[in-house]
């Protein structure tokens, strides 16, 4: 396995995830919200699975993608929202969040997960970052990548089960991004080669 030295996405997921870390610790809190958003293949998850190992606080956060809660292929904007208003908005009242897993092969949706509000956590996936979320966040992220290597990234992990739709949600991304410029919401941009 290459080092993080001879491997350029290893060393950016690893410095991207040192300055989520300190955004962390400088928010204070016990409980922070972290907003991870960017378009498919970008790496998200990677990083936001590193930063939960590596989570500067005393008490391991809550990790919820968006993948699990996105209803099928038309459904980025609805997955969005249903996360804002089911785990985030209680999230921020010191409220018990549920939310239930979208089982992709089914086409329906499975079981239930609670989100416990004083803990932290970390919310990952494509639209995770919109005018409304980044109000009920304390990190906002975005993780940024050219299109052929993240398209290489996103086939080669989910393959024939995405590659039908990779354009069809590559517009859901785009209006995403029109719609909102996360970008511009963003204390932190990662950007991975």
């Amino acid at each position: 396995m290459p080092s993080r030295s001879d491997d350029p996405v290893a060393a950016a997921i690893a410095a991207g995830v040192a300055r989520l870390r300190e955004a962390v610790r400088e928010v204070a809190a016990s409980n922070p919200v972290v907003l991870i958003d960017g378009r498919s293949g970008a790496c998200k998850t990677t990083i936001a699975r590193v930063l939960v190992r590596e989570w500067p606080l005393q008490t391991a956060p809550q990790l919820v993608a968006l993948d699990s809660i996105y209803p099928g292929w038309d459904g980025l904007a609805e997955g969005v929202e249903t996360a804002r208003e089911r785990i985030l908005r209680p999230h921020a009242r010191g409220l018990l969040g549920t939310w239930q897993r979208f089982d992709w092969e089914a086409g329906e949706y499975a079981e239930s997960h609670a989100v416990n509000p004083a803990l932290g956590l970390i919310v990952e996936g494509c639209g995770a970052l919109t005018t409304a979320t980044a109000r009920l966040a304390d990190v906002r992220v975005w993780v940024d990548s050219p299109e052929p290597s993240r398209r290489h990234r996103a086939l080669g992990r989910d393959g024939d089960a995405f590659r039908p739709h990779w354009d069809r949600w590559a517009a859901q991304e785009r209006a995403h991004i029109a719609r909102h410029d996360p970008v511009a919401l963003a204390d932190v941009v990662i950007p991975i080669p």
